[in-house]
């Protein structure tokens, strides 16, 4: 297993301790200038006054002269319109010819699919807010496992408290090691429940370590258990569910999500090109809106997006969405 890596993007706070080398003004003409398409974004023009461009580009020039293979794009968003957009090569994981995944170096530009890892999480949350508001899902109070008759063999006392806000938040209380490793570590509780014969069955069948609720462990096991819910209340993977009730609407027309043993990883396996990403940040941005749509509830924005419990590093945790703050200034910032 490959480590679920986190990357926050912090907007225009990014973007003034960058801008301290001076850009010539003749290279600014179309500098990061994203490329007009026809996929629903709108695009600020060069002479747009509200975009520091010469920021920007000074930002972007700095992280390709500093070779990190692991940035491989920027794409910033303001007002409702693409401001910036620019590309570089770097690693990145993708299909194995076979099977499986492989690391290669990838030239990416506008159309390259990129490894989300654990972003797809985040997705799988607007899934839910929307199966939730079309009555699939009763809601985040529903007991666990009334979503798995078939698994009742593993319930305790302990285990009956177990509630679908508890996947949502990462506080099953269950004993579980995250991988840490690179691939091939197999001494871990994701590898262990991806070689298990019933997935769901092994990650319900860990013992208890704590009330659940109480404390946030980090735990894709969860994110199993969530692909399986979605599945069984909307009788469509969670891949093909968000195709068509989350990124069709968006206008997301590229995008890949693998499954494991039948079931759509939520945990990490979604590939998604950078502008569609930032789709999904405005979206999120705009209470559930796209275009004037409304795609995701608004209450489930809010709430996903609102403090449900203490996480780690100073973070909190809403529905699968990671907070926290940041001084800019003076200033506090906080960042979803």
């Amino acid at each position: 297993m490959r480590r679920r890596t986190f990357i926050s993007l912090l907007g225009g706070a990014a973007l003034a301790p960058l801008a301290t080398r001076p850009v010539n003004a003749d290279t600014l003409e179309g500098c990061g200038l994203p490329a007009a398409r026809e996929d629903g974004w709108p695009a600020v023009t060069a002479d747009d006054a509200s975009v520091d461009r010469s920021a920007l580009c000074t930002m972007a020039d700095r992280l390709a002269g500093d070779n990190d293979p692991h940035i491989h794009g920027v794409v910033v968003a303001r007002g409702g319109k693409l401001a910036f957009e620019r590309y570089f090569p770097g690693a990145d994981e993708i299909p194995g010819r076979i099977f499986g995944h492989r690391i290669a170096d990838v030239a990416f530009d506008s159309d390259t699919l990129h490894a989300m890892k654990s972003v797809s999480k985040s997705i799988a949350s607007l899934a839910v807010g929307i199966a939730i508001d079309r009555g699939l899902i009763p809601g985040v109070d529903e007991p666990l496992f009334n979503f798995f008759p078939e698994l009742a063999d593993l319930r305790t006392p302990e285990k009956d408290a177990l509630r679908l806000s508890h996947v949502l938040t990462m506080s099953l209380g269950l004993r579980w090691i995250e991988a840490t490793a690179a691939t091939g570590d197999f001494d871990n509780d994701e590898a262990r429940m991806n070689m298990a014969q019933d997935s769901c069955r092994y990650v319900l069948g860990l013992p208890s370590t704590a009330p659940p609720g109480r404390e946030f462990f980090y735990n894709t096991g969860a994110l199993t258990l969530l692909s399986t819910i979605i599945r069984k209340a909307t009788g469509q993977p969670l891949d093909v569910f968000a195709r068509d009730n989350l990124f069709a609407p968006l206008g997301i027309t590229t995008v890949d999500w693998a499954r494991v043993k039948g079931d759509t990883d939520a945990g990490g396996g979604l590939r998604l090109r950078p502008r569609d990403m930032a789709r999904i940040g405005q979206l999120v941005l705009a209470g559930g809106q796209w275009n004037g749509r409304q795609i995701v509830p608004k209450a489930w924005i809010e709430a996903s997006t609102a403090l449900q419990i203490t996480a780690t590093d100073g973070m909190s945790y809403g529905y699968l969405w990671w907070l926290g703050r940041t001084r800019l200034n003076g200033r506090e910032l906080q960042w979803v």
